[in-house]
């Protein structure tokens, strides 16, 4: 899943133009972090959210897919 996230994102910044510094800017994320995720390397913010929804049984990529019965996008 991160995989695709890291290629989505830095195959829409670039075709906004934008630099990571723009695009970090832009969106209030730091610097830092956008690398981190373009650069596929391990990101704790999101091992912990999916450890916390873990608990009812889902993950960072079912519940953005809405594919848990019952519950909004």
């Amino acid at each position: 899943m991160e995989r695709r996230i890291a290629k989505f994102l830095k195959q829409n910044r670039k075709t906004a133009g934008l630099t990571q510094e723009e695009f970090a800017l832009k969106t209030g994320v730091s610097l830092g972090f956008l690398r981190k995720i373009e650069q596929q390397k391990p990101n704790e913010t999101l091992d912990l959210l999916n450890q916390a929804l873990s608990m009812f049984g889902a993950s960072l990529g079912v519940v953005s897919a809405g594919e848990l019965d019952g519950h909004e996008r």
